[in-house]
């Protein structure tokens, strides 16, 4: 395993955890801005997970545009939790 294949592993790990534990604090404070940024970190944490998988394991397909929908999703679905919340 090269140090790029642990540094990948180490991100996703990372913000899994991170949507994790802001998932249980919106769980114990329905704070809804915990909500969305739980989501966020989720779909960042799915990223690096088809980042790994697209230059580690399947090195012959190129998943570039497939791996960028989640941080999409979790980025757009922040920033709507933002622009609600706000008001």
């Amino acid at each position: 395993m090269t140090t790029a294949s642990i540094v990948y592993v180490l991100c996703t790990l990372t913000s899994a955890a991170c949507a994790v534990l802001l998932a249980r604090a919106y769980a114990r404070s329905r704070e809804r801005l915990l909500f969305w940024s739980s989501l966020c970190f989720a779909g960042l944490c799915a990223n690096n997970a088809m980042l790994f998988i697209d230059i580690v394991v399947l090195t012959k397909v190129d998943l570039s545009v497939w791996r960028l929908v989640p941080a999409l999703l979790g980025i757009a679905a922040l920033c709507y939790g933002l622009v609600m919340e706000s008001e």
